[in-house]
């Protein structure tokens, strides 16, 4: 996924004399290619994020369309004033790329394990925020971003993640929200790579005779509300499942409007995610997955368990 959206800045910048990436840091052969065809669109500027944001502010405000990359933690965290200021604000047309969204950069410990930054870039006006499930679907958004109005977060996670986002035969389209048996009475609300989690686990319920409908929710914000209400009318037990904390992301958008629009009718619902808390330890994506529950079996072993009673 992540060399899948930097291939798409470089195929949009040779068909668009507009578009500018800048990096902060990043290493000697990113986009080497693109440096080398368009030198005067290439920046990269080193560790000084805030600049970038503000860098590439300006520029879109001159007509230009600015391809922010760096890490996620850096790009949010640290840029959340000039993020909220300059690009929200004023609507500049700047799309920030946020590598390692989630767990990625479990090696590195706390300090770089990007939980919360769904929350911090929902509380921002005017920002939208896509989460692409594999490669096959940051390519099918990426093509949608040179016209589109506003600010754009993308959370890109480690790359080489299965594809698994060709189950929706319908084109991409921001905002838009897809599914599985939507009319089933359990629902599994997915986004980014969890949606291979909630697949695997409606294969498994399957063999139990156990059926449970997907609800794959790609753009965060805006967030189709109305579709939203609609679907979960008749529907008794709900799960999130998400690589975030239970606070401020897909959980809580979804609970916002089902309590808006449907109180009192929902049997069950679970956000699954990581709790308040700062992530202990090192290791591996997967790793810290698992510790945290967020992996496959245990969110198919607390499913099943709610779904049998």
């Amino acid at each position: 996924m992540r060399k899948k959206v930097l291939e798409s800045v470089y195929e949009l910048a040779k068909k668009n004399n507009k578009v500018l990436f800048i990096g902060s840091d990043l290493g000697p052969q990113v986009l080497a290619d693109y440096k080398k065809q368009f030198p005067n669109r290439f920046f990269m500027e080193g560790a000084a994020e805030q600049h970038l944001i503000s860098m590439a502010a300006g520029l879109a405000l001159e007509g230009f369309i600015p391809y922010v990359n760096t890490i996620a933690t850096f790009l949010t965290r640290r840029c959340f004033e000039q993020i909220t200021l300059n690009l929200g604000l004023q609507k500049t047309k700047v799309r920030l790329i946020a590598n390692g969204g989630g767990l990625v950069y479990s090696p590195l410990g706390p300090t770089h394990l990007a939980i919360d930054d769904l929350a911090l870039m929902r509380s921002v006006p005017n920002m939208t925020i896509v989460v692409p499930a594999d490669a096959n679907e940051m390519s099918k958004f990426m093509e949608k971003t040179i016209d589109y109005h506003g600010p754009i977060y993308i959370r890109v996670a480690k790359g080489g993640d299965p594809i698994v986002s060709n189950i929706f035969k319908d084109d991409f389209k921001i905002g838009k929200i897809y599914s599985i048996n939507e009319d089933c009475e359990n629902l599994i609300f997915t986004t980014g790579i969890t949606l291979n989690i909630a697949l695997k686990i409606k294969e498994s319920l399957l063999e139990s005779n156990i059926n449970i409908g997907i609800i794959h929710v790609p753009t965060i914000k805006p967030i189709d509300s109305k579709f939203i209400s609609e679907i979960t009318k008749n529907t008794k037990n709900i799960f999130t499942i998400e690589e975030h904390s239970i606070v401020g992301g897909l959980g809580s958008a979804i609970s916002e409007i089902i309590l808006e629009s449907n109180p009192n009718k929902i049997e069950f619902f679970k956000r699954i995610g990581l709790d308040d808390i700062f992530p202990k330890g090192y290791g591996r994506q997967h790793n810290m997955m698992e510790k945290y529950k967020i992996d496959f079996h245990s969110c198919l072993t607390m499913i099943k368990g709610v779904l049998n009673g």
